[in-house]
């Protein structure tokens, strides 16, 4: 029983490599940065890679089980990315647990939010909510995240086209034209 469990973990891992790199390198596209008002921080790309895994997720949240155990292993795969950007920042390894569990709260509290916003089709919530989220110290003098809004809410139907096998085989790809400013 156990061993089954090794060689699933094995045979995902290629899907699994190569779909965090397309959500990785999709979320480094420029547009983000210089368009749509997220700043170019660790904490901006932070938030850019939580957004293009919540769009995953969400995508995933409807597929079969092979897709969703593949979505299980790649939120694994993010959070070891997360403690070993931490790691490579200085925070020695005594202050790292608490700052996981930090930044695990606020990823999830994204989804919440996100997935409420969407839900609801409520344009201007979910540019709220990006906006608190990637600006939390600018109050009132933080960019309109409309744009990202935009993005995102077209890029999260144009994810609902992409077939469950495609999911399941790691094949998930934010297209160029996802990548504009809607």
């Amino acid at each position: 029983m156990i061993w089954n469990l090794f060689k699933r973990k094995k045979a995902n891992q290629a899907l699994v490599e190569r779909q965090y790199a397309e959500l990785t390198g999709a979320a480094r596209s420029e547009v983000f940065y210089e368009t749509m008002g997220v700043p170019d921080t660790v904490m901006g790309r932070f938030e850019i890679i939580s957004l293009h895994l919540f769009l995953y997720l969400r995508r995933t949240g409807t597929a079969g089980e092979a897709a969703k155990g593949l979505a299980q292993d790649l939120v694994d795969a993010f959070f070891e990315d997360v403690d070993h950007s931490i790691r490579e920042l200085g925070i020695g390894d005594m202050g790292v647990p608490k700052r996981m569990k930090k930044l695990a709260k606020m990823f999830y509290g994204r989804v919440s939010s996100y997935s409420q916003a969407l839900d609801a089709g409520d344009r201007q919530a979910l540019a709220e909510a990006l906006r608190r989220n990637i600006h939390p110290e600018s109050g009132e003098d933080a960019p309109s995240m409309q744009a990202l809004a935009d993005w995102t809410i077209a890029t999260a139907r144009s994810l609902e086209d992409v077939s469950d096998e495609t999911l399941a085989a790691g094949g998930l790809e934010f297209s160029a034209a996802d990548r504009e400013v809607m």
